[in-house]
């Protein structure tokens, strides 16, 4: 899986959720200590948790394969977290297909949407 797809999910997932932190709005959403302010604190904290992961795939190509192997269940598994959260705004322009694709869809052979 190419790095890029986290990075352009997460970059999306952060623009829809960004705004919701905006203290300009005069809302405590994100700051205060109420549910909603809580729900959005831990979504964004998953996403970032979930978009950190692609860092542990920087040095994948030179392991063995049974460290290979662990890095791409982390991946993969990371990737479903933030597909899910991303599927959400399906239906804002911004969304791309490859969003809606499982991790293993995403391999080499798997074409890349034009960002």
């Amino acid at each position: 899986m190419d790095i890029q797809h986290f990075e352009r999910i997460s970059a999306f997932l952060e623009a829809r959720l960004r705004p919701l932190f905006d203290a300009e709005t005069g809302s405590e959403h994100g700051f205060g200590m109420d549910d909603t302010s809580r729900a959005l604190r831990a979504l964004l904290n998953t996403v970032r948790a979930a978009a950190a992961v692609r860092g542990v795939a920087n040095g994948r190509e030179d392991a063995d394969p049974a460290t290979r192997a662990v890095v791409d269940q982390a991946l993969e598994h990371n990737w479903d977290v933030l597909r899910t959260a991303a599927r959400n705004w399906e239906d804002h322009p911004d969304f791309l297909p490859e969003f809606k694709r499982h991790a293993w869809e995403l391999g080499a052979d798997a074409p890349s949407p034009a960002v």
